[in-house]
């Protein structure tokens, strides 16, 4: 692992440590805790969370979080997951593979599995394959926003040798994210990017052009970000690109500039009234492409 991935990990951690012990787990949520979806023990564990009594299949989004590709779990969004569910949707928080370790496209992978899954076992946990919401910030922002021109695009499918479920992508929820992949310089750190691509990435791998992927058959996006989101330039850009393809969008900039509160993957610090107002206009967005 890079230093700079070092640091990253210890920065992140402590953040996240700090922010989780001063928010108290939502009320009115039910959750299904470390359900294995996979063959590689933890990294293959995943939480679903319902509103309580919830006895009929509901829109299902499904999380992939951030980190860097480096760094992160299900267990720092958890109260975000819940605090989402609460809103009228089964929420399924899942951890994956990550680098060094584990390399590109991994985590593409193992969020196929994650598909999968739910197909097999949507009935007993009331899940809609058929109202799936891809979400995700940061590294995940970009991860799902990859992962849903693969669930809508064969050929690229074909690329990574992918069979996707017959699940239906019905919005994606994009925060703080990089989308241009082949582009590792444009808001991806350098030793990120050599820690999840390889020490010396082909720029040209086909797999990498992820915006030369996108058809009109992608899902409607919401992309979020703020002011003091060190990513916030990356949004505007991906809002004009789908909406020059045909593909309903819309982008918004939370919080004030010099505001630190609200800053990168801000919307995850649930109690912040940016970060209510952000999870809000999503979830009105979500439900209108039901």
């Amino acid at each position: 692992m890079s230093l700079q991935s070092i640091l990253f990990n210890l920065d992140a951690s402590i953040n996240d440590y700090k922010r989780d012990r001063a928010i108290a787990l939502p009320e009115g949520v039910s959750q299904c805790r470390n359900i294995s979806y996979g063959s590689h023990g933890k990294w293959s564990l995943l939480d679903v969370y319902h509103p309580d009594h919830t006895t009929a299949p509901l829109p299902t989004i499904v999380s992939i979080h951030g980190g860097g590709y480096v760094y992160g779990t299900k267990e720092i969004y958890r109260r975000y997951g819940m605090d989402m569910a609460a809103r009228g949707f089964a929420f399924v928080n899942f951890n994956y593979r990550l680098a060094p370790k584990w390399k590109f496209p991994t985590p593409l992978w193992d969020t196929n599995a994650v598909m999968e899954w739910i197909c097999k076992n949507a009935a007993r946990y009331n899940l809609d394959p058929s109202r799936v919401i891809l979400v995700g910030d940061s590294a995940g922002a970009q991860l799902a926003s990859q992962y849903a021109a693969i669930a809508t695009n064969p050929d690229y499918a074909a690329l990574f040798g992918m069979t996707v479920p017959e699940i239906t992508i019905r919005a994606l929820g994009l925060n703080c994210g990089l989308y241009d992949l082949s582009d590792a310089g444009a808001g991806l750190d350098s030793g990120l990017a050599r820690d999840y691509l390889g020490l010396r990435p082909d720029l040209s791998d086909p797999r990498l052009k992820v915006l030369d992927a996108i058809t009109a058959d992608y899902p409607p996006a919401y992309i979020a970000t703020s002011q003091e989101d060190f990513l916030k330039d990356n949004a505007q850009p991906m809002y004009e690109y789908l909406t020059s393809r045909g593909i309903d969008a819309a982008w918004k900039c939370y919080g004030t500039e010099g505001d630190k509160n609200v800053g990168h993957v801000f919307h995850v610090t649930i109690t912040l009234p940016d970060a209510v107002r952000c999870n809000d206009d999503e979830a009105e967005f979500f439900r209108a492409h039901l």
